[in-house]
């Protein structure tokens, strides 16, 4: 009977029962939210709403169905169960000028790669300091640095520019994924000397990672704006030291055998040579690039704003056939970034407009109640960056979590530009924690380079010195230029 059963048909819906069952844990944890009656200072909504959003949040955590997809359908539930009124709020994160920043800069990032610009910086950086690894390691963070200002896709950034260098330096010394010994001379360290880095350069520059441009948003809604200027000038001091520590601290704990590299310097020189000269397009690139810094370091001066820069650099770009429509089109990151982070900044606000915001922070202050508001901030620095373990994006996490961190922060006593500042920083600095920590993250582990232990180890270690540097040396440096 069995042998003349008809064949399952093509057009046969898959089941998955690992994302049946997250989508499960979804659905129960939201609606256990849902209901839940609303406590004193909450309007009536305001839970419905927590369930919709946490639902998401842990759909995003989990992933039974791609990040866009969750989106959506948190978006969707809102919209049915009347937490979101769809004439109003629904819609109004995609139409956020900060979003619409994000989506601007992967286009931007696309002349970077194009261009050979990227490249080009990176392989100058190696020509000068790249006789050792460690040196190597050096010269790849200077190039990230450089390019960190206009790449808020820090995977683009470190995917589409840096890591094919590495890899390229890696394979000419012999160190390739195929043996323990060989991915330990040189690719190993150089994968998570990068990542880790990548994850600095992030929290240096508001267009350095995707969160930045959110956190500036969110920040402006609890009326405590803050600049590119102002941010860039902030983290400067405590992300070189950062950047100056990491890779030694990382060649300490996690060393590659080989040390020396005489032929990585010759072979980027060769390879500069015969780059020749920069192209026409290269030198739009480069200028776009500085008049867009310009621009966004005097925007408080000039009164345009950083996404009406971020535009007039597409416009050049467009106008020289840098990029093209096309190449934007089929840009899916860009898109899905729009739609994703987009309804997520939607979800956000009905939060603190319906009260859920200030009593979640109430809570948490009870508990830090009484303590200076340093020690608040550190403590609760420290738990913002652990509780990342629990989340696959740096965005999720700031749409999650950070207006209700600033919020306490703030409530005991911290300066708002220190607290808004802190976690804006430790935002970007939780980007290397493990391998589902970012886009970067993942690209990195599935290079195969680094063994789990290996990543998560070097991971937290990194994690914590840098948030502790941000957290005294940055805080300090703060109060020199006189945020507080």
């Amino acid at each position: 009977m069995a042998a003349n059963s008809p064949a399952p048909s093509s057009g046969a819906i898959a089941i998955n029962k690992t994302k049946i069952i997250k989508a499960a844990v979804c659905v129960v944890v939201g609606l256990a939210i849902f209901v839940i009656p609303p406590p004193q200072g909450v309007h009536p909504g305001g839970m419905h709403m927590l369930g919709v959003f946490v639902g998401t949040i842990l759909g995003l955590i989990l992933q039974p169905l791609p990040t866009s997809a969750v989106a959506i359908i948190g978006l969707t539930v809102a919209m049915l169960t009347g937490a979101m009124d769809p004439s109003k709020e629904a819609f109004s994160g995609l139409g956020s000028a900060s979003i619409w920043l994000i989506v601007a800069a992967f286009f931007i990032a696309q002349g970077f790669v194009s261009t050979g610009l990227g490249r080009r910086i990176a392989l100058v950086f190696i020509s000068w300091l790249g006789k050792s690894s460690l040196g190597i390691s050096y010269g790849l963070a200077a190039a990230d640095l450089v390019l960190a200002p206009a790449t808020p896709s820090n995977t683009a950034r470190l995917g589409g520019i840096l890591f094919p260098i590495i890899q390229s330096v890696s394979e000419v010394q012999g160190s390739t994924t195929e043996s323990e010994e060989s991915r330990k001379k040189l690719g190993g360290f150089l994968s998570a000397t990068a990542n880790n880095v990548n994850a600095i350069t992030s929290a240096m520059f508001a267009t350095s990672m995707a969160a930045g441009p959110v956190v500036i948003q969110l920040a402006a809604q609890m009326h405590h704006p803050i600049g590119w200027g102002t941010w860039a000038i902030a983290c400067i001091i405590p992300g070189l030291l950062c950047l100056i520590l990491i890779p030694a601290l990382i060649y300490k704990i996690f060393p590659p055998t080989i040390k020396h590299v005489p032929t990585a310097k010759t072979d980027a020189k060769a390879e500069l040579k015969a780059m020749g000269s920069l192209s026409p397009k290269e030198w739009v690139m480069a200028l776009s690039f500085v008049l867009m810094l310009i621009l966004w370091a005097t925007g408080s001066m000039t009164g345009i704003s950083a996404t009406t820069v971020a535009f007039l650099g597409v416009t050049i770009l467009l106008c020289t056939g840098i990029i093209t429509w096309k190449s934007m089109a089929n840009d899916k990151s860009a898109w899905s970034t729009l739609i994703f982070f987009g309804v997520l900044v939607g979800m956000a606000k009905p939060l603190s407009t319906l009260g859920v915001t200030d009593w979640l922070g109430g809570l948490i202050a009870h508990m830090v109640g009484g303590m200076p508001w340093y020690a608040v901030l550190f403590i609760l620095g420290i738990c913002y960056v652990l509780v990342h373990y629990l989340f696959a994006s740096e965005l999720a996490q700031v749409v999650a979590l950070y207006t209700l961190f600033v919020t306490v922060t703030i409530a005991a006593g911290a300066p708002a530009p220190v607290a808004v500042l802190t976690f804006g920083a430790l935002s970007g600095l939780i980007g290397a924690m493990t391998h589902y920590a970012s886009g970067p993250s993942a690209l990195i582990y599935g290079a195969d380079y680094l063994k789990t232990s290996e990543f998560l180890r070097v991971g937290i270690i990194c994690a914590m010195v840098t948030t502790v540097i941000f957290l005294t040396v940055g805080v300090g440096w703060w109060k020199v230029i006189g945020l507080w």
